[in-house]
């Protein structure tokens, strides 16, 4: 029997181009001819963007599911809200701006179907601003060097996982993450596919530079520890230099004589060397800012909903099989019933507690 997909989509102030997604995507997943369901995740959007995502929802219940964030929790959070609740076999990741056309994801499913369990991007003919793309081939050498997590294309998020690696995912506790590479570190056959890309459809991007920046601490500091032992080795090769400077300053004293020249000099090297001890003190702060938000132990997201129909029983009689054996998802023909979700760590999950407090007479 074939595989079934789950397909996990984050959202934040896209109203506007959620509609053409939907036209594109589901007929996509349709022509699969297997069990599917779509995720949406709406990550705290200020804007119509729920609102479109009922809309969605109310035409397609039984196979969308839309999670409602209380606040915007970030890409990856939402992203991980989304992992939370799948139950296809198949979790293929897709950006809401139709920049990575849907019409890719059956490469994806093939790479899966032959053995690969993570399937990274590389995006062809890259339509972004000159600067993005010079920065992101910059942390990728960065990346490589730091944490020895081989992806192409870091900033692709059209990606494919198999439920192994979701399960392991669901089994982590980090505040701050970076999805791809820790899906890397639990996959055993990793591949890396070429795609398609494209303008955005409509609405801008949501990742400034400081998000970019933050990003990219998020993926040094949280998957290695080479940028504290760069800044000691450095902090050892400039004492080494320090001392010698100091002998040499020395002897200089005793045999030639105290002199003013060089003072400038010796400013110079002075505010280099306090920029590299700061920097080394920044470093070291973003790990003991990660210790500090690890152990609060606070929630990572809340949920303020989840629209979503009961599944269909399995012997329903508007389901029947495509040409495949499978049963497809359509206005007019529903799905065969996907596996139960797996079981998620309670620390991940706050929907139980949440409905119970939206439910009269329901013990929390």
């Amino acid at each position: 029997m074939s595989a079934t997909i789950s397909v996990v989509i984050p959202v934040y102030n896209e109203e506007a181009g959620l509609e053409a997604l939907a036209e594109r995507l589901y007929p996509v997943l349709d022509a699969l001819g297997r069990g599917y369901e779509v995720i949406f995740v709406d990550d705290g959007s200020r804007d119509r963007s729920a609102a479109v995502l009922r809309q969605l929802f109310e035409r397609r219940p039984e196979c969308t599911r839309v999670v409602l964030l209380t606040r915007n929790a970030g890409q990856h959070m939402a992203i991980l809200a989304g992992f939370a609740h799948t139950r296809g076999d198949y979790v293929v990741t897709l950006d809401a701006d139709l920049q990575n056309p849907p019409e890719e994801i059956s490469k994806l499913v093939t790479a899966m179907d032959q053995g690969a369990d993570y399937v990274g991007t590389v995006r062809a003919r890259r339509r972004d601003a000159l600067w993005r793309k010079a920065a992101s081939r910059l942390m990728n050498r960065v990346r490589e060097r730091t944490t020895q997590i081989r992806i192409t294309d870091q900033g692709c998020m059209l990606r494919g996982y198999h439920r192994t690696v979701v399960d392991a995912i669901n089994r982590c506790l980090e505040v701050s993450t970076f999805v791809p590479a820790l899906a890397y570190t639990f996959a055993r056959h990793p591949v890396e596919i070429e795609v398609a890309h494209s303008q955005r459809a409509a609405g801008q991007s949501k990742y400034s530079i400081y998000r970019l920046i933050r990003l990219n601490f998020d993926l040094l500091t949280g998957f290695s520890v080479v940028p504290l032992q760069f800044f000691t080795m450095v902090g050892m090769v400039v004492a080494l230099i320090s001392l010698a400077f100091v002998v040499v300053l020395a002897i200089q004293r005793i045999f030639i004589g105290p002199e003013v020249q060089g003072v400038f000099t010796l400013f110079g090297l002075a505010f280099f060397f306090i920029g590299v001890l700061l920097v080394s003190v920044g470093v070291m702060g973003e790990y003991v800012g990660r210790i500090y938000e690890q152990v609060r132990q606070r929630p990572r997201y809340t949920i303020t909903a989840i629209l979503e129909s009961e599944p269909p029983p399995a012997e329903c009689p508007d389901t029947a099989p495509s040409p495949a054996g499978t049963a497809a998802c359509n206005p007019d023909r529903r799905r065969e019933s996907l596996e139960p979700a797996r079981t998620v760590n309670p620390a991940l999950d706050h929907t139980e507690m949440l409905r119970a407090e939206r439910e009269p007479g329901r013990a929390p």
